[in-house]
């Protein structure tokens, strides 16, 4: 299934789109789509006999803003470094353990909302990432099954950086990661049963029309059932959480001096396969 939520900032309806494209309205069954709902295997089947029979009332999604595709996310855990391509275009070694980092669940924005470049940035980088989304507590994961059967699903998230912030300022990564609107994510939430190799899916960028990230899954260091096993060990995942699991090659860091890091006025557009496609206009905090 592919689940969205759609409406204005605060007020978004739980949506699903069904296998011909429409836009069906979930609200009738389910008050949001959570982890709550991503933990209901009962209220998930429910949904899925819905769509399939037409029942659900039919939404017009002209002029219809999308929203995130998970409500009240618990925690975003991030991995540093996971492609091959983009440790070598950054010149740094492949890590020999996963690299971690935190994002707050307040970063999070529509796949189609303003991203706003933060005051006194001269930095802020694009980073196209596969997200997994936890339907299941996870801790102390052994294997890799356990890990894949603990995901919900996947959906795409731009890990906007600000690479000044995060490397030259000291501490840690955190605050070049944690700028307001700096995770647009979505458009939907393609449960797993869609994606049956997470390891083999492209991933691209636009910057106003130029490809710069054209990758794949493939490439990732650490594969997401060893990131999601590997995660559990060191911290509990709840149904909700996410795991933005690290970008491909093609971002401004990776490039030539001057870099094209992004201004007020640019456009970004990113796509997974199967996934969906955002769009972002950037402006001025």
């Amino acid at each position: 299934m592919k689940l969205l939520r759609v409406g204005p900032v605060g007020t978004e309806r739980p949506a699903v789109l069904d296998d011909s494209g429409t836009l069906r309205d979930l609200s009738g069954l389910v008050s949001d789509i959570d982890g709550a709902l991503l933990a209901d295997e009962g209220k998930l089947a429910r949904i899925r006999t819905a769509a399939a029979s037409g029942e659900l009332l039919r939404l017009d999604g002209a002029g219809l803003r999308t929203g995130p595709p998970v409500a009240r996310i618990g925690k975003i855990v991030c991995i540093g470094l996971n492609y091959h391509d983009h440790a070598r275009e950054t010149g740094a070694a492949p890590p020999a353990e996963p690299i971690l980092f935190m994002k707050a669940p307040d970063t999070v924005v529509g796949p189609d909302d303003t991203v706003l470049v933060p005051r006194d940035s001269v930095k802020t980088d694009w980073e196209v990432e596969l997200a997994v989304v936890i339907g299941r507590t996870a801790r102390y994961l052994e294997t890799d099954a356990q890990a894949l059967a603990a995901v919900a699903g996947y959906a795409v998230a731009h890990d906007v950086s600000e690479r000044a912030f995060q490397i030259e300022r000291g501490g840690q990564w955190d605050k070049g990661k944690n700028c307001e609107t700096f995770n647009p994510l979505g458009p939907w939430l393609v449960t797993a049963d869609e994606v049956p190799d997470p390891q083999n899916l492209g991933l691209r960028l636009w910057v106003n029309g130029e490809l710069k990230q054209n990758g794949t899954t493939a490439e990732q260091i650490f594969p997401v059932a060893e990131v999601v096993r590997y995660v559990s060990r060191f911290m509990t995942l709840y149904p909700g959480d996410i795991i933005n699991t690290g970008t491909p090659a093609g971002v401004a860091m990776g490039h030539p001096e001057p870099k094209p890091y992004l201004r007020a006025g640019d456009v970004v557009e990113l796509e997974i396969d199967g996934l969906g496609r955002q769009r972002q206009t950037l402006r001025n905090a």
